[in-house]
């Protein structure tokens, strides 16, 4: 049987959009800055999250070490969501994707930059950013709390929230919801599909929708 992971995954924002619009959910979508290096590539999963903010009392060896242990603590099976309180410096680079990838992490979603852009798209691992920039953490920026909530945009992610970004956007499900929201979104697709058949056997498109309700 797939997982709940899985089952997002086969879904697209669009739909988890709609579905969440349709039960009167606050409609929690990411700011549209926000963008996958590989158009390609999705990013779903649950939330491990991670906040920081500029130190410029830091030093190299304690900026680096501080990182580090962030890349030991990410969960295997999740998708780190960073608000880095910045907006100068790259939150992730070659060798951390690699680590991350390696140890089962699903994904990186940050509210700031990264760096080693073809790098990381060499090797699949899926991540979100604003901006890409050659400047790096190193003596200038700290993590300061792990698995509590963090605000994006207007939206508060919470540990274990579930969030799926595509290349139309991301889109975050609140975790006592989620089987609901998947379940709806799947029963939506199959809808999609039926009035999509319709359409291509030469249906009036608004016959179509009346009889399926969805368009």
């Amino acid at each position: 049987m797939a997982t709940l992971t899985e089952r997002l995954a086969d879904c697209y924002s669009g739909v988890i959009y709609d579905v969440m619009r349709d039960m009167g959910l606050a409609a929690a979508v990411l700011p549209s800055d926000i963008r996958p290096l590989d158009p390609e590539v999705k990013i779903a999963g649950p939330v491990f999250t991670m906040r920081g903010r500029p130190d410029k009392t830091v030093d190299a060896h304690a900026s680096l070490l501080a990182w580090t242990g962030f890349l030991s603590k990410a969960p295997s099976g999740h998708v780190v969501v960073c608000q880095p309180q910045d907006s100068v410096r790259a939150l992730m680079g070659e060798l951390s994707a690699e680590t991350l990838k390696h140890r089962g992490v699903l994904g990186y979603l940050v509210d700031g930059g990264t760096r080693d852009v073809s790098f990381i798209k060499a090797i699949g691992f899926p991540v979100f950013c604003r901006y890409t920039t050659p400047i790096d953490i190193v003596a200038s920026w700290i993590p300061e709390a792990f698995d509590e909530p963090v605000t994006i945009g207007n939206v508060v992610i919470n540990p274990g929230d579930y969030i799926l970004g595509d290349q139309d956007g991301t889109v975050v499900i609140p975790k006592d919801r989620a089987e609901e929201i998947i379940s709806r979104a799947e029963a939506a697709i199959s809808t999609e599909n039926l009035v999509r058949a319709a359409i291509l056997r030469g249906e009036d498109p608004q016959q179509a929708y009346l009889q399926y309700g969805k368009f």
